[in-house]
């Protein structure tokens, strides 16, 4: 009867933990996906998010999973709480959606997601621009074949941080640059698109503000099916070309018409996120006239999909489009390039530890595919 139960469910009753801005975004989804079951978060604000929403609220974690029994939940804390916090959620058997990264070092993701693994517990990593109906029709195209063999990529991560964000006094030091707050994002996205990174170089500067911590560094990608990849990411830089700025997701961000990633083939490139495939009618010759077309997509937030996919997952109807296996080896290419960055040689990746679970018939998860090989 439980078994059947179940299986007529139609809303996961999903919790969150953390009351900050991130923590309410994934609240309000919550309660439009499926329905909020409570807040974790011991501050002022996190008991007025909870009475906000007309949910319960809990001190703790541990509280909140012994009282409620939620679905899934979701960890919308600090960095260093994402790692144990975790734990316990899968010690608890209850599906988890932790907030990228999956921990703050790649060690402890290793440990989240082996735990995770002889659990049996569905645990996702929030890369929420993996959910972006862009991304979709961009790596279908990709993996199609329509740019040919993978060549080069490139990705550009510039923008101006006003002086006000260094207010707080651990964002000029070591931890608090572009680095790992911001290159992640666009780590695990060059990964989902053009596969796994089998090496890196990298340099770092803090010319522009010489605070301890570095305002811009340059990588170099060595991708395992043989691509080449460039990446630059400052925040002292007035100009156009981020994610942030180009994809329209986050409202906060005002929109330009730029692009700010270019994917290149033997037979064609793509430009993101405007999604721009540029290729020839006849035989690839840089004489010949080049045409581009603007691939079609679906619309939608990011978050509303990453949250309505969290909810089938915790239900048991969907298998993790970012599971915590992904979440990791994007942990390690960040590790590799700020070791490359310290260092000023190659640093190797070490090989990802793959799927958990096998993709559903017809779908493809792992973004170790060779997209584009022959």
């Amino acid at each position: 009867m439980a078994r059947k139960s179940e299986e007529m469910k139609t809303k996961a009753r999903i919790a969150i933990v953390g009351a900050g801005k991130i923590g309410r975004v994934h609240m309000a989804h919550a309660a439009r996906e499926g329905e909020l079951a409570g807040v974790a978060d011991p501050s002022a604000d996190g008991r007025q998010a909870a009475e906000a929403f007309g949910v319960p609220w809990f001190d703790s974690l541990e509280e909140m999973l012994d009282r409620l029994r939620p679905d899934g939940v979701v960890l919308a804390t600090p960095n260093r709480l994402h790692a144990p916090q975790a734990l316990v959620c899968i010690a608890a058997r209850v599906p988890v959606l932790v907030e990228k990264p999956l921990a703050d070092t790649a060690e402890a993701a290793r440990e989240v997601v082996v735990a995770a693994r002889a659990a049996g517990v569905a645990l996702l990593v929030g890369h929420h621009r993996r959910h972006n109906p862009l991304i979709a029709a961009a790596r279908a195209e990709i993996e199609s074949g329509a740019i040919g063999r993978l060549v080069a990529v490139n990705a550009l991560c510039w923008f101006r941080k006003p002086d006000s964000y260094f207010e707080v006094p651990w964002r000029t030091q070591p931890g608090g640059g572009p680095i790992l707050t911001n290159l992640i994002h666009d780590i695990d996205l060059l990964r989902h698109l053009c596969g796994d990174v089998a090496g890196v170089q990298a340099r770092s500067s803090s010319l522009a503000r010489g605070h301890a911590v570095e305002d811009t560094a340059a990588v170099l990608l060595r991708f395992a099916n043989g691509a080449l990849g460039t990446m630059t990411v400052s925040d002292a830089v007035a100009a156009p070309w981020s994610w942030e700025l180009t994809a329209g997701e986050n409202p906060d961000y005002p929109e330009t018409s730029a692009s700010c990633y270019t994917i290149g083939g033997t037979a064609g490139s793509l430009s993101l996120p405007d999604l721009g495939l540029w290729h020839y009618e006849g035989a690839a010759d840089w004489a010949q006239p080049i045409s581009r077309k603007v691939l079609t997509r679906q619309g939608g937030d990011p978050f509303a999909l990453q949250m309505r996919h969290f909810c089938e997952v915790a239900l048991g109807r969907a298998v993790p489009l970012v599971p915590g296996e992904e979440g990791l080896a994007t942990l390690d290419v960040l590790a590799a390039v700020r070791r490359a960055a310290e260092t000023g040689g190659e640093v190797e990746v070490p090989p990802p530890l793959g799927l958990a679970v096998p993709p559903a018939a017809g779908v493809s998860l792992s973004s170790h595919s060779k997209a584009g090989a022959p």
